[in-house]
């Protein structure tokens, strides 16, 4: 049973890939035709495409806190590819992906046509992403990034790196600070992270083959870039996702250890 139910997901999944396809391939015959589509197209088109896969994942979607009403750089916990989809049905973005992501098949070519920023580990060109992303929020677009650099198991924040919001104190643009969390029965699910050597095919077969999971993404108040230095930004906004996160389950404990 499970194995069927996740065949029939996974049907449902290539049919919302299908439709990305013809949407990335729209905008690749109109570049051949000099006809380029322009920034705040494509970031509609992908968060159209993005709703269409949240609907094809399995999880039920909660959210908490009020959408920005302005472009900023919003800053997110990296538990797993899904978290791109989650986040970009939420309103038209532009991402930040490591290089590597360009090169994998099919979602190479879509996250390329959706806008994406690449970046490279350790490539030495930090002054050119720090002039793109002021370039991207000068032109009033929000851009999202995940300042840990990698995924997490859920249950752990890492360290968030200063230097990735550079541009944003450029700019003098605020941070939206975004806490996402996967439970299964009321604990971290332990299906949803993509860590480690884990392949797609695998995570994806493990994850649509159990009972839909939950979701919850706060969105947490914006956080003020202006005049501020990087580490203390990133620390700033990596202690506001840290409490939303794991703050009142610390409290709890802490009580747990006055009352013993």
């Amino acid at each position: 049973m499970p194995r069927l139910r996740a065949i029939a997901r996974l049907l449902r999944l290539l049919l919302v890939v299908a439709l990305g396809l013809a949407m990335a391939s729209v905008i690749a015959v109109g570049e051949r035709l000099g006809l380029k589509a322009s920034a705040e197209r494509r970031q509609r088109w992908t968060c159209l495409f993005m709703r269409h896969l949240v609907d094809a994942l399995p999880f039920k979607v909660r959210i908490q806190g009020e959408l920005p009403r302005q472009p900023l750089l919003w800053v997110c916990n990296h538990v797993s590819w899904t978290d791109i989809p989650l986040l970009g049905m939420l309103t038209p973005l532009s991402f930040l992906s490591k290089a590597e992501v360009r090169q994998w098949p099919v979602a190479g070519w879509l996250a390329e046509k959706a806008g994406t920023l690449f970046i490279r580990r350790g490539g030495g060109d930090a002054q050119r992403l720090r002039e793109q992303i002021s370039g991207l929020l000068g032109e009033q677009r929000p851009l999202l990034i995940f300042p840990e650099g990698t995924t997490t198991d859920g249950r752990t924040l890492r360290t968030f790196h200063g230097r990735l919001l550079a541009g944003a104190i450029d700019r003098g643009t605020p941070l939206q600070p975004v806490a996402i969390q996967y439970l299964r029965d009321g604990q971290p699910d332990p299906l949803a992270p993509f860590i480690g050597e884990d392949d797609l095919v695998s995570h994806l077969m493990r994850l649509f083959g159990q009972d839909r999971g939950e979701v919850v993404i706060q969105l947490l108040p914006p956080v003020q870039s202006a005049g501020k230095e990087r580490a203390a930004l990133a620390l700033q906004a990596q202690q506001a996702i840290h409490l939303a996160l794991f703050g009142f389950e610390e409290v709890e404990q802490r009580r747990g250890v006055k009352a013993a």
